[in-house]
This record gives structure tokens, C-alpha cells and sequence, in this order.
């Protein structure tokens, strides 16, 4: 299942893709809000990777994201692994003119088992709302992060 979102902004194509690689500040966004954060290192040669740990729906949840490609200016993506779901985050993003650019912001999720094929499932009964909602944060993470 795939969820995207576009987001044009008044900035530079390198001020937004800057802002949106700035993994030390993400971390500090993440643990704020109750993610606990840990880097590993070791994974691969120069590859960056995060595992992240967080409560959702009364239950918690483990994910290993890795950075899989950064391509400065334009594009960043990564690649995330929990027992129940692969996923795969992809930013791009678009210089629309000399002080405006465009992200593009893309996430798909695969299931890894019957119960989370089944919850995908019923996500796609809500797209829509799925959809604004990832657009809606979208929006105010890219905001913040640029000032």
C-alpha cells in the first residue's frame, strides 16, 4: 500500500533537502516525542541506521530503518524493517524555480504476515483520511524544518 503526499515551499532545493537530512535534529524531533532513538553503527560500510522504538495502539512497536539512498540534492530514501511490515520512505525533491521547490513524499508499506495483510486491508478503507492525515504531518514537519 502506497501513501504520498506533494508539498511546494517558498525555499531552495538544497535548503529543503539540507533540512530534511538533518538526522540529528530528526532524532531530537523523534525522542521529544516519546520515540526511543538509537543509531547503529557497524551495519554496513558508511550506511546510516536507526533502530527506533515507540508506543502505538497500547502496544510496542520496533523498527530498524536504514538509509538506502542519499542523492544531495534531489532525492533521500530509506528503508525500514518491523515484524509485521516492511516499509520504504522515499523524498524527493524538485527545484520548481530558483526560490521554490517541491517535496515529494512517498511511503509503502508491505505486509509480512496474514494479521498485518489484513490490517492493511482495512487501511484501505480509510486512504483518504490516511492520506491528509500523512499530508497534514507532512506539512508541519517540513515547516518546522525550515523555519
Amino acid at each position: 500500500m502506497k501513501f504520498s503526499t506533494r508539498i511546494d515551499k517558498e525555499v531552495t532545493a538544497e535548503r529543503m533537502f539540507d533540512a530534511l537530512a538533518d538526522f540529528d535534529r530528526i532524532e531530537r524531533i523523534l525522542m521529544r516525542r516519546g520515540v526511543a532513538v538509537s543509531r547503529v553503527d557497524n551495519i554496513s560500510a558508511g550506511a546510516r541506521a536507526w533502530d527506533l522504538a515507540f508506543d502505538w495502539r497500547g502496544q510496542r512497536r520496533e523498527l530498524r530503518l536504514v538509509l538506502v539512498q542519499f542523492d544531495r540534492p534531489e532525492r533521500l530514501a530509506l528503508t525500514g524493517q518491523s515484524t509485521p511490515f516492511d516499509l520504504r520512505i522515499d523524498l524527493s525533491v524538485v527545484a520548481l524555480a530558483l526560490r521554490r521547490s517541491r517535496l515529494i513524499f512517498e511511503i509503502e508499506v508491505k505486509p509480512r504476515n496474514m494479521r498485518a495483510r489484513l490490517a492493511l486491508q482495512t487501511a484501505k478503507l480509510g486512504k483518504a483520511q490516511i492520506d491528509r492525515k500523512i499530508a497534514r504531518k507532512v506539512e508541519d514537519f517540513v515547516t518546522a524544518a525550515i523555519g
